[in-house]
């Protein structure tokens, strides 16, 4: 953060003039978020609400990184976008809405996402990070680029009901994401939000608590999260609070590091196949929706298409012809799929239908394939008459 704070307008001065009231934040509080670098990695559940209160506390520099567009199922939680922005890169919408929420504020945008190959550059030129991703890849990627580039992170994340929030910062003693869960989940044994769900309103009480602990660290009034895991459950509306220490055998912060820069392949491998799945020429292991489509016309008898979504999911849009079994069941149902015919696995977005996949081929089912993009990827690129959601 730079050392000459700036010099607030009359306009500024009446704008934040419940923040000036604070005794512990006053005026000078105000000019250190004028002179902050914030970035929000993810304009989708946790960014939106991070991003919209940091952009109206008057955090001089926001940035915004993300690759993804905006999507009508996002709605339900991500308020940066609106009906408008279905279509548009999140990254467009979102800084429009910030700008529009507060014109004393720059936003800057990463529409190329973070990787590898950019994070800590990126990093560099920020004072704050607030992780909003919401995969697993993501998050150790996020969690090492920060602590290459010295700067404090704050985690959130968000499961069904649940959420969890804590500041990552190991340059200044506190712990880092890997601390808390040295090597990440086996590939499909965790549901994302698009498997499993999440109350739209649980992310606004997430991300709300991540902007408030990124002003801390801003204006130093308070005490942060850093060493501390604050958890939450939206169904009893009951926080705990549990110690986070640092890890000294952590194999990145620890005594004896073994991760000493970023690795485009270490973060890949977190959501890439296990070696022993992985497909072979005459059935691979994930197709296209166009080429789903295409053995589906050309092999009506030799191929069966499975649908492995819940039933209210099939009366929002399905494809004619499914064999319907929701995931769930697909382990009780195991003899009962043919063995002589190439089984193609359909969800929503790909998620559940991969881990399908790769169970039903260690049962010893090998012509077994995914369909990437699920029916969402279907409704867009072969049917748009299909209710996507």
């Amino acid at each position: 953060m730079s050392a000459a704070l700036p010099v607030l307008s009359p306009a500024e001065l009446a704008r934040y003039s419940r923040h000036i009231l604070l005794e512990q934040f006053g005026v000078e509080g105000q000019r250190k978020l004028a002179a902050a670098r914030v970035l929000v990695i993810g304009a989708g559940g946790l960014g939106s609400p991070a991003a919209l209160y940091l952009a109206a506390a008057g955090v001089g520099t926001l940035g915004i990184a993300d690759l993804d567009r905006v999507e009508p199922h996002n709605l339900q939680r991500q308020l940066l976008h609106n009906d408008d922005a279905v279509g548009q890169p999140k990254v467009e919408s979102a800084a429009q809405r910030l700008r529009a929420t507060n014109p004393f504020i720059d936003v800057m945008t990463h529409a190329e996402g973070i990787s590898a190959e950019n994070a800590v550059a990126i990093f560099g030129g920020y004072d704050v990070i607030v992780d909003g991703t919401d995969n697993f890849g993501s998050r150790y990627l996020n969690n090492d680029a920060a602590f290459f580039a010295g700067k404090p992170l704050v985690h959130g994340s968000v499961f069904k009901f649940e959420g969890q929030v804590t500041v990552l910062d190991p340059a200044r003693g506190g712990p880092c994401y890997r601390c808390l869960f040295p090597e990440p989940p086996a590939p499909g044994s965790v549901p994302g939000c698009g498997e499993a769900g999440v109350l739209g309103a649980l992310c606004g009480v997430i991300g709300s608590l991540q902007a408030l602990e990124a002003i801390k660290l801003i204006t130093g009034v308070g005490e942060t999260l850093r060493g501390r895991l604050l958890t939450y459950d939206a169904l009893t509306q009951s926080f705990r609070t549990l110690t986070l220490p640092r890890d000294p055998h952590c194999p990145l912060c620890g005594e004896a590091p073994v991760i000493r820069a970023l690795d485009a392949q270490r973060y890949a491998s977190i959501t890439c196949v296990p070696a022993s799945t992985m497909p072979d020429q005459e059935h691979p292991l994930e197709i296209s929706v166009t080429e789903a489509k295409r053995l589906l016309d050309e092999s009506p008898c030799g191929v069966m298409l499975i649908d492995v979504r819940e039933p209210y999911e099939l009366e929002i849009a399905s494809v004619k012809g499914a064999e319907a079994i929701p995931m769930r069941q697909i382990p009780e149902r195991l003899r009962d799929l043919p063995r002589d015919e190439h089984l193609l696995i359909m969800c929503h977005h790909g998620g559940r239908s991969r881990r399908v996949t790769e169970f039903l081929r260690a049962q010893g089912l090998a012509a077994v394939t995914n369909i990437a993009g699920g029916i969402d990827a279907w409704a867009a690129e072969i049917d748009p008459s299909l209710q996507r959601y």
